[in-house]
This record gives structure tokens, sequence and C-alpha cells, in this order.
């Protein structure tokens, strides 16, 4: 049969998503891009905040218009949206044949024969069971890849819903890692970025002292990486020996992606964070004293419950005064089932997505200082393709998706590295020349 899968969401969902079509194609099912003309039309959705159910449902939506013109036979929808709706979506959508919870998304063949044979579909495993070693297609550049270390959370912050969608935090085995680590390197990649939801816990429950130094060390000698990228890694989990290691170790990319959520202290203890504002800071402090050169992403979320102009302003001065090259900013979204949802004091939606606008406007301005100050230096930069006139890659201070791009001229070739010399900066674009 004809497959389309559709990934929403994070990396790691894509990373399963890459799973399923492994399983099609092994199956003997035929794998297209496009929806149109399919059999049927796999939705891997995320369910974790407001705009990402709207774009789940509208994806499904606008597949559901398809299959009402018959060019799509069947829809099923995967993933977090499934696990965290399944009363609700065969209900409230009836053009959808079939749901899968996050836990069964290996059971992907047998669901698609059971919708062929016009059976609908409810499958949900345990969201607490060991990870399934399965193979994966690779839907990224040829040059990177994704790499899940592990699955689930045991971090239950008050606004997140993702522990009751993705059950407990379960480690991968280090021989199943780096076997697929050495078959990703093999086929070409360059850069391989280890995601889960805590990198930094990675190994605890295992409760044999593999810890994520453990992984490391065994990682950085699979031949053919050159960078090996961490996402993302919980501000108190990191330990000096991490530190050292990232420090010490070249293949270890300078760049550390660490979710903060806010820096007042209340806000934090009503987060369920078990950090403070002066821990987070002594640990930036520590992180620039031993990693030179290190740069910092982080995570904030504005609007929680409790925070007002003071809070607000306490976070924006942290941002004046820390400087933080890269960050990701989220207007707070109330999610039935967590404990932030119940919390009395929250503003209102329009109000949380101008405290947004204000964080990012400043957060602008010092990504641009930080750009500004990068002018002149020459940096590694993995060349991904051209765009126009210019080839485009990223440095060690851009991860896929979620940073800029260093635009250059000259000598260029897509999954090579280049030493760019930055010649100008404009509009959070890097301009250079290979040298």
């Amino acid at each position: 049969m004809k497959i389309s899968f559709i990934s929403l969401g994070c990396a790691k969902n894509l990373v399963n998503t890459e799973q399923m079509m492994a399983l099609c194609r092994d199956a003997g099912h035929t794998l297209q891009e496009e929806p149109a003309g399919a059999d049927v039309v796999v939705i891997n959705t995320c369910g974790f905040i407001d705009s990402a159910k709207e774009e789940a449902i509208d994806t499904i939506l606008s597949v559901a218009a398809l299959k009402a013109e018959g060019q799509v036979q069947k829809i099923l929808v995967t993933g977090c949206l499934s696990q965290r709706y399944q009363e609700d979506i065969l209900k409230e959508m009836p053009e959808v044949d079939g749901i899968l919870g996050t836990g069964s998304y290996t059971e992907i063949v047998p669901a698609i024969e059971k919708l062929l044979n016009g059976e609908q579909v409810v499958d949900f495993g345990s969201i607490d069971a060991p990870e399934v070693e399965t193979g994966r297609i690779m839907t990224t550049a040829g040059h990177y890849a994704f790499i899940k270390i592990a699955e689930g959370c045991d971090n239950h912050c008050a606004y997140c819903v993702i522990p009751s969608i993705r059950g407990r935090y379960r480690s991968r085995p280090v021989a199943s890692i780096l076997d697929e680590a050495r078959a990703l390197a093999g086929s070409g990649v360059k850069e391989l970025i280890l995601v889960a939801q805590d990198v930094s816990r990675y190994g605890r429950d295992l409760r044999d002292g593999t810890t994520l130094c453990t992984l490391l060390r065994e990682l950085v000698k699979v031949e053919g990486l050159e960078w090996i990228r961490l996402h993302y890694l919980y501000p108190d989990e990191i330990s000096d020996e991490l530190i050292e290691l990232i420090a010490a170790e070249p293949k270890i990319v300078k760049y550390l992606d660490i979710p903060i959520q806010h820096v007042n202290d209340a806000i934090l203890k009503a987060m369920r964070r078990r950090e403070t504002k002066a821990s987070i800071c002594a640990l930036f402090d520590k992180l620039r004293a031993r990693i030179p050169g290190v740069v910092i992403r982080t995570s904030l979320i504005v609007g929680l419950p409790g925070e007002g102009e003071a809070e607000l302003e306490e976070l924006m001065a942290f941002l004046r005064q820390q400087k933080l090259p890269r960050a990701g900013v989220f207007a707070y979204s109330p999610e039935e089932g967590t404990a932030a949802a119940a919390m009395p004091g929250r503003c209102s939606r329009e109000e949380a997505g101008q405290r947004r606008e204000r964080v990012m406007a400043l957060q602008s301005v010092i990504m641009d200082e930080f750009d500004a100050a990068r002018v002149g230096g020459t940096e590694r930069v993995l060349c991904e393709g051209r765009d126009g006139l210019l080839w485009c890659g990223r440095s060690q201070a851009d991860s896929p998706d979620v940073d800029e791009l260093v635009c250059f001229s000259g000598e260029g070739k897509p999954g090579e590295f280049f030493d760019v010399r930055i010649l100008s900066a404009d509009g959070g674009e890097l301009i250079g020349e290979s040298i």
C-alpha cells in the first residue's frame, strides 16, 4: 500500500516517525511524501501546548478534506495528541479511522492492515514499557541526525503533561545507542544530536552506574562523527564531571540547551522546578569559566499564574545581565490535568502573548549583539546547501531548525565543514566567505 507520514512537534517525535516509516517499508509498503493519493496517511502529532494541539487539529482536518475528495483512503493519528485525548479524537473527528498511543507506535504495520481491512484501530500500549529497538528512515539532511537516548520524564513540572503522555523516564542501553550511532555515521552523518526530555538524567534508571558521561565517552570514539550536540540538560543535573568532559572533548559541541523556564524564585517553586535564581546564575558562571566559548540556549515561560510585572521585569533584568545568545520564549498555556492549570491569578492569553513579545524583543537585541561580536572572526561551519548565490550552514552556535544560519561565498559542499570568515551580521543571519 502507499503510506504517507506527516510528523509534527519535536525532534523526539520525528525519531518515532522515522521508526514507523522503517517498519512500514520493511513490511513491503511504499512510502510517499505527499498525502494525496495515499492509501493511509499517518499523522504523528504533538499535544504539548495549545499551539501544538491547534497545529495537529488543523493538519488532521486538511487531510480529512483530501479524504472527502477521494484522494486519501484512511487516516491514522498517532503520537501525543492521540495519547492525551483518547476518547475525544474519534468522537469529535469522525474522519479519523484509527488512533495509536505513544506506547504503540511499533504496532504501526498491524494497525495499517486492520484499517485496510475496514476495521477501526484503537491501540494504547503501556507508556512505561521499555523502548523497542527498531530501524529508522532518515528524514533530516544526511549529514546530521537526531538520536533519542531516553523516553519519558520523571520531573513532573507543574505546567507540563509529558509524564502523563510519555511515561516515566526510560534510558536506552548504551550498546543500542552506539549501534545506531555507528550506523548513522556510516551513512554519512557528521553531527549527532542527542535528544530526550532530559539528557542529563540519562542512565540513572538503569541503576548500574551508567551516566551521560559514560555514554558520551563511547560516542566520541565513533568514527565519522565530528560534532555531538546535547538537547536538553536539566540545570541541577549538570555535574562537574560532565562539564569537564564537555570542555575537554573536541567532538562535543560547546552549545548547551538548558531550559530554565524562569528565574523568579516564587515562580520556579510554583513550577516545581528544583533550582533557584542563585543556583542558575552560579551554574551559568561555572559553565562560562570552565568551557571557553560556550553558547548557552534556554527556554522560558511567561504568564504562569502568580507572575506579575515585577516577576516579568526580574526575568528581563536577568536576560540583560546574562546576555544568553539563544533563547526560546513561550506564553504559558494552561493544560488540563496539570497542577498549574488549577492555580489562581492567571493572566489572559492575550496578556501572556504580549509578555512573550516583550521578552522576545529584548532577546532579539541580545542576539544581534552576540552576532555583531562574531564579525571579523572565523568559525567552522557545517554546510547545509545553497540559498541563491550563497552557501548556507551552521556553526557550533546553531542547532537545526531553532537557530540562525551562516551564509557564505566561496567554496562549499553540503555535508562538509568549512572555515568561514564572518564579514557582517544582518537580521539574525551571518554573512561570510569560506577561507
